[in-house]
């Protein structure tokens, strides 16, 4: 069955996580991604641990289903190889710092007279243009800029960083996803355009009502550690056997459901509980008497008392309990994919469910320059003898 971007041709000059991610759910649509990397080494990422038989997992995480072409950035042949290419493209995506690809004369000004239908999406710390334009930045540089960080955490603890580079991965997301409206955006002009998404912006995206809070009610949003900061009780309580359970029970619906199942109906004549607002104003008071109850049971006997109730709750996984995941098994969640330098690894599976023209995976992530003689006769009818 054919993927829903089946005949998109992408060039994915992109390296580290936002980039590559973006091109990559391109590529899980159907898409023929041809990652261009630096001859030699590839990109700097195939150098990160853990490895597995000397392959970079961090690697093969986002740049599944793409050939790779090897060229040399600095070398003027090859630049002119890569006009070629981007001639022939529908999309292009590069996140080097801005002004990168003007010095290859690659400019979004220079492709779209070479390819007026191109789509050029750049991602980038903080965009093509501002005072911030030139400064380097990464996913955690983002966080602590945008506010994230100092919303993350516990009250008495510092500023903390998520636990994965979720930064990164909301501006992959944003760049698909102005990709796709720019695509339809040709549909009826027939020209492509310019498609920006940056880290900061993205991380800023996040910050749910902090920013409508400071500047209209001069309330600060501040650490709270993992309690909801919109209703109670919704917090995580560590168990008679020393595993964390998730529980969200703050609405007026779901807290009666919580005080039955913990045989606390009392707690539903508390004038300090009997609300929603009460609950809020009172969360340190109720989150202590969920906390004492689960404190006397194991997390599976709360999570089955919570199932049974129709509350929302979870176990806190371990990535190996993830592993064994019936839910994300019978929804083909964790895929094994077959590399030929690094053996079979498990991963995540397409994430996007379609029923008609559904993702799927194709190739495992491709070695340095592995398609280039392929991808060069495909694209641009050069046979191998005549390769620079």
């Amino acid at each position: 069955m054919p993927g829903s971007l089946e005949g998109l041709k992408v060039l994915d000059l992109s390296r580290f996580i936002a980039g590559p991610l973006c091109a990559m759910q391109l590529a899980d649509l159907g898409a023929d991604v041809v990652k261009i990397e630096r001859k030699g080494k590839g990109e700097d990422t195939r150098q990160n641990k853990p490895q597995l038989n000397g392959e970079s997992l961090y690697f093969l995480s986002f740049n599944r289903n793409k050939r790779s072409l090897a060229l040399d950035f600095r070398d003027a042949e090859d630049q002119a190889l890569l006009r070629r290419l981007i001639a022939k493209a529908d999309v292009l995506i590069e996140n080097f710092r801005p002004g990168t690809m003007e010095k290859m004369g690659c400019g979004w000004d220079d492709v779209k007279k070479l390819n007026p239908r191109l789509i050029m999406v750049r991602v980038s710390g903080f965009g093509q243009s501002g005072p911030l334009s030139q400064r380097p930045c990464f996913d955690a540089i983002a966080q602590a800029m945008s506010g994230l960080m100092s919303i993350s955490g516990q009250p008495d603890g510092p500023p903390t960083m998520a636990g994965t580079f979720m930064v990164d991965y909301a501006s992959a997301l944003y760049a698909a996803i102005g990709t796709l409206a720019a695509l339809n955006a040709r549909h009826s002009t027939g020209r492509g355009q310019l498609v920006e998404a940056t880290l900061l912006e993205s991380a800023v995206s996040m910050l749910i009502s902090a920013i409508p809070e400071q500047a209209q009610l001069g309330s600060t949003m501040t650490r709270i550690g993992n309690i909801d900061r919109y209703s109670a009780p919704v917090n995580s309580y560590q168990t008679r056997d020393g595993d964390w359970v998730y529980v969200s029970a703050g609405t007026d619906t779901l807290f009666p459901r919580l005080a039955a199942a913990m045989e606390r109906t009392d707690l539903l004549a508390d004038a300090r509980f009997n609300t929603y607002h009460a609950r809020l104003e009172n969360s340190r008071a109720i989150d202590k008497e969920v906390a004492a109850w689960v404190k006397t049971r194991t997390a599976q006997d709360v999570v089955d008392a919570m199932d049974r109730a129709g509350v929302p709750c979870a176990k806190v996984a371990t990535i190996d309990e993830v592993l064994e995941n019936p839910q994300l098994k019978a929804r083909n969640q964790l895929v094994d994919i077959e590399h030929p330098a690094a053996g079979t690894y498990t991963t995540h599976g397409v994430t996007v469910s379609l029923s008609d023209t559904p993702g799927t995976i194709r190739r495992p992530p491709p070695l340095v320059g592995q398609h280039t003689d392929e991808i060069l006769a495909e694209w641009c009818g050069i046979a191998p003898a005549g390769r620079p």
